[in-house]
C-alpha cells in the first residue's frame, strides 16, 4: 500500500513509554498492567500508519500551534508531527492527560 506513512518514535516518546511502563509495573507493583498499557499505547501510536491527520492539532499547552497533533489513548496523549512530504509520522512524547504541559 503507497498511502501506507512510516512510525518512527524520538528518544523522548522511548523515555516516556519505558517510565509508563516502569511507575506501574514497580511502583504501583502491577506489570501485567503495565505490559497492557504499553501494548495499547504501541499499537494506538503504530496505527498511525494509516489516517495520520486524525488526531486533532494541539491548540494548548506544550507543542502547541506549531502544526504538532495529538491522539488519545486511555489516561494519556501521544504528541505527533506528520512530515507529509516523507510519508513519516514523528511521535515526540507519550504524556499521562492529566498532566499539566
Amino acid at each position: 500500500m503507497e498511502n501506507k506513512y512510516s512510525v518512527k518514535l524520538l528518544p523522548r516518546a522511548y523515555r516516556d513509554l519505558d517510565g509508563i511502563y516502569t511507575y506501574i509495573a514497580e511502583t504501583l507493583i502491577e506489570p501485567g498492567i503495565a505490559t497492557k498499557l504499553v501494548d495499547s499505547l504501541e499499537e494506538s501510536i503504530f496505527s498511525l500508519e494509516s489516517m495520520p491527520q486524525r488526531g486533532a492539532l494541539r491548540k494548548t499547552g506544550a507543542y502547541a500551534n506549531k502544526g504538532y497533533r495529538q491522539l488519545f489513548v486511555g489516561n494519556f496523549t501521544v504528541v505527533y508531527r506528520v512530515a507529509e512530504a516523507k510519508k513519516r509520522v514523528l511521535v515526540v512524547t507519550v504524556r499521562y492527560s492529566k498532566s499539566q504541559f
